[in-house]
């Protein structure tokens, strides 16, 4: 024999929005620990910089000269 579960317990399963509510506040955690992530520098970004052409922002790839003026930037 079953006993009917009384009206003033609580129930052990959420609710359609608690669900929801959950969902979006892991979601906002996790893009917080990510942005967090992102605002690292990265391990050779001077370097990175530094190859870029001083003229026109193009990356100079290897030691040759940069095609928008035939001159090294």
């Amino acid at each position: 024999m079953r006993l009917a579960p009384s009206k003033n317990a609580p129930s052990l399963r959420g609710t359609g929005c608690d669900v929801i509510l959950k969902i979006v506040f892991l979601f906002l955690i996790f893009m917080g620990v990510l942005a967090m992530f992102g605002k690292l520098r990265i391990p050779g970004a001077k370097r990175l910089a530094s190859a870029k052409c001083r003229k026109c922002g193009r990356y100079r790839i290897g030691k040759g000269l940069c095609p928008c003026s035939g001159k090294a930037g």
